[in-house]
């Protein structure tokens, strides 16, 4: 008898860094799959109106048909910006509109963000945003409205998606030291169009607190929807890594995680 593997389809603005999901379904063992459908997309301009119109009904619906072929389990609107610049309460109606449609749990990569955080008990801290600041203001928001202070934020003025897609592991390093704070508790490094599935493990390392990124929030959220409670090396804390102690004793007021 063979057994079906849960599957999440994931509902992906354009290209930029779709291929990370392949990745972490390989971090994964293959426990999961996470087809990724495209959706259209007018301009991936890092801007407030842009990355607002990426999210509108229109494109999700389309993409949520289209993804019914997988015949998934669940549906993610894998975008951050595109959640986010609606809000805390616009992101769960976003979301709600699709769920209604496929008759399917659905959610988004900013709603991802706020459950990581809510499963480490995070509720201070820095954020490495690839967006100018109109954009990453948004993300600020949004979190406040899930009880997450955002003590220190670092905006990085990519203008496209496209651009924060070719960005290589020096410019991720970079941004997230920048933005890291001893007074917070872990960095959230949103932007699906940025690859970091490969460099988590090393970031958190780096700076010795636990490292929220986009399409890694989104793999875990999508593991949750599917009833799948995984234990992996590679990905992070979120997923039971655990930070060397030597350098996560080194943050101040941040003692070391260990799932």
């Amino acid at each position: 008898m063979t057994t079906r593997t849960p599957t999440v389809a994931l509902l992906y603005p354009g290209h930029a860094a779709e291929d990370d999901y392949p990745l972490a379904e390989t971090a994964l063992d293959g426990a999961i799959r996470l087809p990724v459908v495209i959706t259209e997309i007018e301009s991936d301009d890092h801007t407030v109106e842009a990355m607002r119109a990426v999210g509108t009904d229109t494109p999700l619906r389309e993409g949520a048909q289209r993804a019914m072929r997988h015949e998934p389990d669940a549906l993610i609107w894998a975008c951050t910006s595109g959640s986010f610049l609606y809000g805390w309460e616009g992101a769960h109606e976003q979301v709600a509109r699709v769920a209604d449609q496929v008759g399917l749990p659905v959610s988004s990569t900013s709603l991802a963000f706020a459950a990581a955080c809510r499963e480490l008990g995070v509720t201070s801290v820095s954020v490495a945003a690839t967006y100018p600041a109109p954009v990453a203001d948004g993300f600020t928001t949004f979190l406040a409205g899930a009880g997450i202070s955002v003590v220190s934020s670092s905006a990085h003025d990519v203008h496209t998606a496209t651009e924060a897609g070719i960005l290589d592991g020096d410019n991720l390093f970079e941004m997230v030291r920048a933005a890291d704070s001893t007074d917070t508790e872990a960095v959230l490094v949103p932007d699906t169009a940025l690859h970091t599935i490969g460099w988590i493990t090393d970031l958190e390392r780096e700076i010795g607190k636990p490292v929220l990124t986009a399409n890694q929030v989104t793999t875990w959220q999508a593991t949750r929807l599917a009833g799948l409670q995984l234990s992996v090396d590679g990905l992070g804390t979120l997923f039971g890594g655990t930070l060397t102690e030597s350098r996560a004793a080194s943050a101040v007021g941040h003692p070391p995680l260990v799932e």
